[in-house]
């Protein structure tokens, strides 16, 4: 399984992607996955099980009565590519370890940029989020203007760098919330559970709640099939 997950890729938004680059401890091994909870709440000998059915039935019983520790004993690191307005509420998460790419060092490229598929409008009911979207007529013309807007400032920022100003300022023609940065990103199985409840709930704002529904689907669910179970089960379901 960890040859096929990790160095997975999967693609989000229209130019991001996040790769699983590592997970602690390692699936395959006898200790990896699942078992490495279960291990943790009996304090055992590594490798020690009492056999699945009995595993699962701890596992499930530490997440139903909340006894966490145990949980953030696995931990994945991530390579993400996401605009700034995702990242923006990414780190309000500060229980994940983060660093990230530099303008002052790389030099942005003229594709680095978020086009939205569709423009949504602003919700009636709440002032933080959106529901709909405009008709198609409006929705290309705000498209054309955001291209235009993207292709003037990456052109003063291309012509700043040519004059020989600084990459640390010569960024300051970009438009801010749709650049693209790439970031390393590691969290323990606890936290990413608190993550994941928030992030893909359904008043998220959809540029981070792709990416969480990615983890979710694609990583958190193949690494911890147990705990992605108890967690549908305990904490979205609130059974």
């Amino acid at each position: 399984m960890t040859d096929q997950l990790i160095g997975k890729r999967v693609e989000v938004l229209d130019k991001g992607w996040i790769e699983l680059i590592d997970l602690m401890p390692h699936p395959d091994s006898k200790v990896g996955g699942d078992l490495a909870i279960v291990n943790a709440a009996r304090v055992s000998f590594l490798g020690e099980s009492k056999g699945p059915e009995r595993d699962k039935k701890l596992l499930f019983y530490l997440l139903r009565h909340r006894h966490t520790s145990p949980f953030e004993m696995v931990e994945f690191k991530f390579r993400v590519r996401a605009p700034l307005v995702t990242w923006w509420q990414w780190v309000r998460h500060r229980t994940w370890h983060m660093n990230a790419q530099s303008g002052r060092y790389t030099p942005f490229q003229e594709s680095d940029f978020y086009v939205p598929d569709a423009w949504r409008r602003q919700s009636k009911d709440n002032k933080q989020a959106s529901e709909g979207t405009l008709e198609a007529g409006e929705n290309d013309e705000l498209t054309r203007r955001l291209l235009q807007h993207y292709d003037e400032g990456f052109r003063l920022y291309s012509q700043a760098l040519e004059q020989g100003v600084s990459k640390e300022m010569a960024r300051l023609f970009l438009p801010g919330f749709s650049v693209y940065y790439t970031w390393v990103t590691k969290i323990d199985a606890h936290n990413l559970m608190h993550f994941l409840r928030l992030r893909m709930a359904s008043d998220a704002q959809l540029e981070i709640r792709v990416y969480a529904e990615a983890i979710n689907e694609h990583f958190f669910k193949q690494a911890l099939p147990w705990t992605a179970e108890a967690f549908d089960k305990y904490i979205l379901k609130g059974s």
